[in-house]
């Protein structure tokens, strides 16, 4: 099969199409009985008399009106004179030097005859005395054809003749199986299912069918509408309709019929256009040793040059002046180039990738972000399989309009680099030692050209090396560095090299850090003399010099970004200070609704630093870390007990509040 997109939509839409082409056959097979007998219905010289769909002959114009007009007047005249139940009784009379065709049964003047409608050498009452006797028959035949024992008779003979269709039809298809299982044994290939030849065979088989088909439905159907008068005369109004020229071209008109039938010629054109050249790619190509891929450029060529050429040789069989279309041609060329200039892009960049071959099917590719096989290289797209197994479609021109990467262009062989980062204080020989035993212990790794370990700088954390191997298929340097990678870490664990992980060393430097540790160190002797106090003799407001009365100014000023350590309050400390912050001067307790939840005997995190600040004379920062003792030692607690003690509208109880509750 060429590979080219037609071929491919034939033969997914093969029943469509045979449908197609049996309808548009069996609506020529209908019209060309009757294309003879039916005229133009543009013509101004002579018009049809037609009755029951069957002309009888043709008139010509008189006085203001046309021979069209004058042939509906007088057909519409027949139409209601065969539909009469009375008897047919047609004579000719001469009146004022007219000659007259009357129906004496309805009483009715049918045709009035003129000089202008006889022949040469016949006057108007000879003329009348012919038109009278066909005319005659043939309303007598339209009435006979109308009675109920005909159409009985013409029902029994439509369906004996349909029954024996389908039966002709089916045994078509039986006959159409049985020769394409017999074609392999005829042709002494029976193991070729998709040889050239087999699918000549095939093909020619069913174009055969099909034509015995349509040709026996065409005359079934003509059979059938000719036995009914009102069938036939819509047959003859359909064939009058299609008759009609709707197109002009040059000199010519052109109807509907006859663009069908152009139609019908040029897709008959294509399938001997496309067997002839799939004949000249299997007797003549093949056996020339070219590639598959130069075989499908120079078959696809051929086959659209032989089509191209086929075709004006039709157009001017056909009467058409090519010349006429030039203009048309260009305008719509114009049109088409840009509706159609990526795929005319794809198309040619195809050729150019057949012709110079930077890819072929198997090489193993790069495409920006895609990576994976070359499948298949089509006329427009080229297939790539990924190595997550995806068929991937890609325009022909994006390989030559980006950067391609082709590991198996010309030599498969590619080399993989590796980075390894080692310890600062391993040996530089025993870890290349090591690199190199765990790359030549990988069976595909190439020994020639043999792997190398490279120095390629000191890091900020480690040493830096790269291990570069060979391989010889391309597509599995993933794997293969993959596998290296642990072959690597096993083999560097052998050797006791180490490889480390990002480090900082942190360097602090204040100029009052050492006076602060200094002063901290005195703290506890400064304490022990000077034990805590609770200011003007009240029991409800503690206070507690948390840091002594030995602090200097400078330790004042340090004090604002320190905490005190927890071990300098003794239980008696912090006991006052729950005690104190329980009493009446403490902090407000109360229930409190947060989030449509009601917390019930409870106080807020920042009133309690606030507190602390002002009775303890100490920082926030300080109070937040008293605070969090009294969290530590159960003595308050959160209401959730998800936070730590924070400054901020958080909810704590006390833990006896909580006994009580």
């Amino acid at each position: 099969m060429l590979p080219s997109p037609l071929p491919k939509l034939l033969h997914r839409n093969r029943r469509w199409l045979w449908l197609l082409l049996g309808a548009l056959t069996l609506l020529l097979s209908l019209t060309f009985p009757g294309i003879a007998q039916v005229p133009l219905a543009t013509q101004t010289v002579k018009a049809p008399v037609v009755v029951d769909g069957v002309e009888l002959f043709q008139i010509g114009r008189s006085g203001n009106l046309t021979a069209v007009e004058r042939a509906e007047i007088i057909n519409e005249a027949l139409r209601q004179e065969v539909r009469s139940a009375e008897p047919t009784d047609i004579r000719v009379e001469r009146d004022d030097k007219l000659t007259i065709i009357r129906s004496e049964a309805s009483n009715r003047n049918l045709i009035t005859v003129t000089d202008g409608d006889v022949t040469t050498g016949i006057n108007p009452l000879s003329q009348a005395t012919l038109w009278r006797s066909d005319i005659e028959a043939a309303l007598r035949r339209g009435q006979l054809e109308r009675s109920p024992a005909y159409f009985q008779q013409a029902a029994i003979f439509s369906a004996v003749v349909l029954v024996v269709a389908i039966a002709f039809h089916l045994g078509l298809r039986f006959l159409g199986k049985w020769l394409s299982h017999r074609l392999s044994d005829w042709l002494g290939d029976p193991d070729a299912l998709f040889h050239p030849r087999e699918r000549s065979a095939r093909l020619f088989l069913q174009l055969a069918l099909l034509g015995i088909q349509i040709g026996l439905w065409s005359a079934v159907a003509f059979y059938i509408t000719d036995l009914f008068p009102e069938m036939r005369g819509l047959r003859y109004s359909l064939l009058n309709f299609l008759n009609t020229p709707i197109v002009g071209l040059g000199e010519g008109n052109y109807s509907a019929l006859q663009l069908l039938l152009l139609l019908a010629l040029t897709i008959g054109l294509w399938f001997a256009v496309s067997a002839v050249t799939r004949l000249f790619r299997f007797y003549i190509l093949s056996r020339t040793g070219a590639e598959l891929r130069i075989q499908d450029v120079i078959a696809i060529l051929t086959q659209y040059t032989l089509a191209f050429l086929g075709l004006i040789v039709l157009l001017q069989i056909w009467g058409l002046d090519v010349s006429s279309l030039a203009i048309i041609a260009s305008v719509l060329g114009v049109g088409i180039g840009f509706g159609i200039q990526n795929i005319t892009n794809n198309f040619i960049s195809g050729l150019i990738i057949t012709l110079e071959r930077p890819i072929q099917v198997g090489d193993f590719v790069k495409v920006a972000e895609l990576m994976g096989t070359v499948e298949r290289i089509g006329a427009r797209s080229t297939e790539i399989r990924t190595l997550d197994q995806v068929t991937i479609i890609v325009p022909n021109s994006r390989f030559l309009e980006t950067e391609v990467v082709n590991w198996s262009h010309g030599d498969p062989v590619s080399r993989i680099r590796i980075p390894v980062g080692i310890a600062y204080d391993s040996d530089t020989n025993r870890v290349q030692a090591a690199l190199l035993e765990a790359a030549r212990s990988h069976p595909d790794v190439l020994v020639r050209p043999a792997p190398e370990v490279w120095f390629q700088g000191l890091g900020d954390s480690a040493l830096n090396f790269e291990l570069m191997v060979w391989t010889g298929e391309p597509k599995k340097q993933f794997r293969v560095k993959s596998d290296l990678y642990y072959r690597i870490e096993t083999s560097l664990r052998r050797y006791g090299i180490t490889v480390p992980f990002p480090q900082r060393d942190l360097h602090l430097r204040s100029p009052h850090l050492e006076e602060f540790v200094a002063l901290w160190r005195q703290l506890p002797a400064a304490n022990a003399k000077n034990s805590p106090q609770l200011s003007n003799g009240d029991t409800d407001k503690p206070t507690l010099s948390l840091i002594g009365s030995a602090t200097n100014t400078a330790e004042a000023s340090e004090r604002s970004a320190t905490i005190a350590p927890a071990e300098l309050l003794t239980d008696e400390k912090i006991q006052a200070i729950a005690t104190a912050i329980q009493g009446s001067a403490g902090v407000e307790v109360s229930d409190r609704w947060y989030r449509q939840n009601l917390y019930p005997a409870c106080f807020i995190g920042s009133e309690a630093v606030a507190w602390l600040v002002q009775t303890q004379n100490c920082t926030r920062e300080e109070a937040i870390h008293l605070g969090q003792i009294l969290l530590d030692q159960g003595i308050i607690q959160h209401v959730s007990d998800d936070y730590p003690f924070r400054d901020g509208y958080v909810f704590y109880r006390f833990q006896s509040k909580q006994d009580e509750m």
